[in-house]
């Protein structure tokens, strides 16, 4: 007998068919893509976390379309079965920190047709995606921006789902470079993080994966084949074409009109651009370049004119079609590109003849980019040692920079070191050890002598030898500074030689005149060597700016610091010889008599402490030997950034 159906009958069938429509088709994924609770874990919570992801190996695969990208550019992540043409249905995606604190970096671009649904996670914006809707799909691509705060190297995790019950967490890309970028793209809108946002679950890397720096070359790297015998190679460091290790070689092959360049830079470089530029003189200025540009997942090709000041790498005056790119790669942060460059070029009025012309070779890398240029070549720079014509196969190697290094460090030796000593001797201490001599001159005579004949014979040196280098005028503010301060240097001994008696009325002139000669060319001279960080030619680091500044204010403090004391000493003295005037003029003399006598009392009272050092003494020759042993150790400092510029091959493998 069928019985008619209560009111809690009907309740109770309406909740089971509303059951089972929503209950989720086993073949499909979470229809609104994952939520945003599941940001650090990438776990879908299928059927309330009952379901867990595959062990094996995912037929999945996450591939970017570079392996190096600039700060705040923009590089394709693709989403594929494997073999390809396999579906799935959902996924999730994120680009992570390689290292501690692992936190999430860059952001998604949303897509037009809206399958892309973009996340918030760990308080930012837009830095995770899902899928939008759970149809089966062969194939996602995304669009990442990369950071414009951040440097080093990230991974790509996803979680793909090939359906309700199967799904694969962490499938990883391989790691990705971030380079910098000196100019800052603008980026999508975003709130960065605080400072203790982040999460302590590393990305996964894939166990096969070794990082570019520990890699050795499994296999002879083809580029160096033949090198010496049918194409001309050079490279840096010197010497590296023999060894085969080159972080960054140009390779010129010539075959009847047709010049051909292959241009590559080094694996752990993280090089931005490689570059070979053709040079008359060895030169940084007029020199025609080829620069190998790695932008939005492909190696572009472009012509430039550099000038040396200042520096940069002009694009826009020579023919872009001058030169064809032929075959262009990045792997594993290796820039390569194979070009072809017309025979002839001219470019503002100057013709470069690869046919007749003799050039060097200079090769060079850098780790940023500008707008419309490359960067500083801060990885590294060398031009070959002779101009050759490049049909003429030969070895050949990099060009000294000996007379430039003297050059510098003879000059900072001169005007950092000896100088800043030479005028605290003359100015502070002609009262100490007094009644001991060297050579017959007092003691602060004869080393203020002996270090200002070492300055000027340091700065002639270096003058000439920067003439023997150059063999030109090249006229710019370190050149124009430096040229007034050699004659205000040239000068001060010669005007030293003409100095009047101690009594003569004209040497309070000549102490005036010697002093702001001296003073004026050390202030001229530490300013030159200012000048001198931004030279190409130089290759210091910016940052030398902050030793040289920390120089100024070590130097200007002792100065203020003997002052004081000097001050000092002229009170006490002057009160000693006051109260030996006033007992004198108690005991001896009339009161008719006391300007006469008055005056002979002060100078008979100064007399006497010109016989012994000058009240502290003591804290003065302290002062100076600790003054002395800084110097010692800014000059060695700053000659040794001069000696192995550019300094940061030597820090890039330490």
């Amino acid at each position: 007998m069928t019985l008619p159906l209560t009111m809690r009958g009907w309740l109770a069938l309406a909740t089971a068919l509303l059951a089972v429509a929503t209950w989720p088709d086993p073949g499909q994924s979470l229809p609104q893509g994952a939520p945003e609770t599941v940001c650090d874990t990438m776990l879908p919570f299928h059927s309330g976390g009952s379901v867990l992801p595959q062990s094996s190996v995912s037929p999945f695969s996450v591939e970017t379309s570079s392996t190096t990208v600039g700060q705040g550019q923009t590089i394709r992540v693709d989403l594929t079965g494997v073999p390809a043409g396999l579906s799935f249905g959902g996924y999730m995606i994120q680009a992570r920190n390689r290292n501690p604190p692992y936190q999430i970096v860059g952001q998604f671009g949303a897509a037009r047709d809206g399958t892309i649904k973009l996340m918030n996670c760990e308080n930012s914006v837009n830095n995770s995606a899902t899928h939008s809707n759970a149809g089966a799909k062969n194939q996602v691509l995304l669009e990442w921006q990369s950071p414009v705060d951040f440097l080093g190297q990230v991974v790509f995790n996803a979680t793909i789902a090939q359906s309700y019950n199967e799904f694969w967490v962490g499938v990883p890309s391989q790691p990705v470079q971030i380079v910098r970028r000196d100019l800052s793209a603008v980026p999508l809108p975003t709130q960065g993080p605080p400072a203790s946002a982040g999460t302590t679950r590393a990305p996964y890397v894939p166990p096969s994966y070794v990082a570019p720096s520990n890699v050795a070359a499994a296999t002879s790297d083809p580029i160096y084949n033949g090198c010496g015998q049918s194409k001309n190679c050079f490279g840096f460091p010197d010497g590296c074409v023999s060894s085969k290790t080159c972080t960054s070689i140009a390779v010129v092959t010539v075959r009847g009109d047709v010049y051909e360049f292959e241009i590559q830079s080094g694996r752990g470089t993280n090089a931005a651009y490689v570059a070979v530029g053709l040079s008359e003189d060895a030169k940084m200025g007029e020199d025609l370049t080829t620069e190998c540009v790695p932008e939005n997942g492909r190696v572009n090709l472009y012509s430039s004119y550099t000038s040396a000041t200042p520096y940069a790498a002009m694009r826009s005056v020579v023919g872009q079609n001058s030169a064809r790119l032929m075959d262009a790669s990045l792997v594993d942060g290796v820039i390569y590109c194979r070009v072809q460059r017309d025979a002839v070029t001219s470019v503002q009025g100057k013709t470069f003849d690869l046919r007749n012309g003799k050039y060097h070779l200079l090769v060079a890398s850098g780790s940023s980019l500008k707008e419309n240029s490359v960067g500083y070549h801060d990885i590294g720079r060398l031009p070959s040692g002779k101009a050759i014509n490049l049909a003429e196969v030969q070895d050949l190697s990099g060009s000294s920079k000996l007379l430039v290094q003297l050059h510098g460090a003879f000059m900072i030796a001169a005007w950092i070191g000896t100088t800043s000593l030479g005028i605290i001797f003359a100015r502070y201490f002609k009262q100490t050890w007094v009644g001991s001599q060297s050579c017959g001159k007092d003691q602060w005579f004869a080393w203020h002598r002996l270090l200002m004949v070492t300055t000027w014979s340091l700065t002639i040196a270096a003058y000439v030898l920067i003439w023997v280098e150059l063999k030109r005028a090249v006229w710019h503010a370190h050149s124009i500074i430096g040229l007034i301060t050699v004659i205000l240097c040239f000068l001060q001994p010669i005007g030293a030689l003409f100095r009047p008696g101690p009594n003569d009325k004209k040497r309070p002139y000549f102490n005036w005149g010697h002093w702001l000669g001296g003073n004026l060319a050390h202030i001229l001279g530490i300013v030159t060597i200012f000048f001198s960080v931004k030279l190409p030619k130089a290759e210091l680091p910016e940052w030398m700016d902050w030793i040289l500044v920390s120089f100024v204010v070590v130097h200007v403090l002792v100065h203020l610091i003997f002052s004081i004391g000097l001050c000092l000493n002229h009170w006490q003295v002057a009160g000693m010889a006051s109260e030996r005037h006033l007992s004198q003029r108690a005991n001896n003399f009339q009161m008719g008599d006391l300007s006469h006598h008055h005056q002979h009392a002060m100078r008979n009272g100064m007399s006497m402490e010109r016989k012994m050092d000058a009240p502290y003494a003591g804290m003065r020759k302290g002062l100076l030997g600790v003054y002395a042993v800084v110097l010692v150790l800014f000059v060695v400092v700053l000659i040794l950034l001069v000696v192995l510029a550019p300094i940061e091959q030597f820090l890039g493998k330490s």
